[in-house]
């Protein structure tokens, strides 16, 4: 039987036993499964958190894998959320994972209660029903997005995603697998702060990107209340 304390011991050296418990009881809901959801899903899911609920509706295909780190081309027809589940208790004893098979619109008539919800989806519509589901139920959410070499973070406590971006059916363009990584690390280094209580700023908006010589950028919005 793996020992709590040897495997978590990096951690535990960082911020002490107690805090590493306390993690055990936090409840965290992924909603998507892809790219976001992947590395969000490697990062948090070995960290120690003690319960995941993983919501995507979608299937895994070849176009899907350079991006999406959870999975393999022989996972392909599979459903996200269950790979996802299996890869991350396969990978911490400590760690338990709900797959819903399902829309956000289906899972929000559930009555659950989360420590943290982190929008891991790729389209601005259900970004903006996560929004409001989670402004509805006071509950804060830890929202991101990529595109091309870009990408952005932010944990909206009192600020509101649809006051800030505009709602519409666009898809995003072209995406580099590595700023899918970025973007997943910086969220589940964001949620690991909050969900062990140390210090975190909210309702600032986290803009990542490359420009045309290479070069890395971070600027930070404070978002309206």
């Amino acid at each position: 039987m793996i020992n709590f304390n040897e495997y978590f011991n990096r951690q535990i050296n960082l911020w002490g036993e107690d805090t590493q418990k306390s993690l055990q009881n936090k409840k965290v809901a992924i909603i998507g499964s892809g790219g976001l959801g992947s590395s969000l899903g490697f990062a948090l899911g070995a960290s120690g958190i003690g319960e995941f609920t993983l919501v995507d509706f979608d299937t895994v295909s070849v176009s899907n894998i350079h991006r999406q780190i959870a999975f393999k081309v022989s996972d392909e027809g599979k459903h996200k959320s269950i790979v996802l589940k299996e890869l991350i208790e396969s990978r911490c004893p400590f760690t338990k994972a709900t797959a819903y098979v399902e829309s956000f619109d289906e899972f929000s008539k559930r009555d659950l209660k989360f420590d943290l919800v982190i929008d891991a989806t790729d389209n601005l519509p259900t970004r903006a029903a996560i929004n409001s589901w989670c402004q509805k139920n006071n509950q804060i959410w830890l929202y991101g997005s990529v595109e091309e070499f870009h990408g952005q973070v932010c944990l909206f406590e009192k600020s509101s995603y649809e006051a800030v971006f505009q709602i519409t059916n666009r898809k995003p363009n072209g995406i580099a697998c590595p700023i899918v990584m970025n973007i997943g690390s910086l969220q589940a280094n964001i949620a690991i702060r909050f969900l062990a209580g140390l210090e975190v700023q909210k309702d600032i908006l986290h803009y990542l990107y490359f420009d045309k010589n290479g070069n890395l950028g971070i600027k930070k919005f404070n978002l309206p209340k």
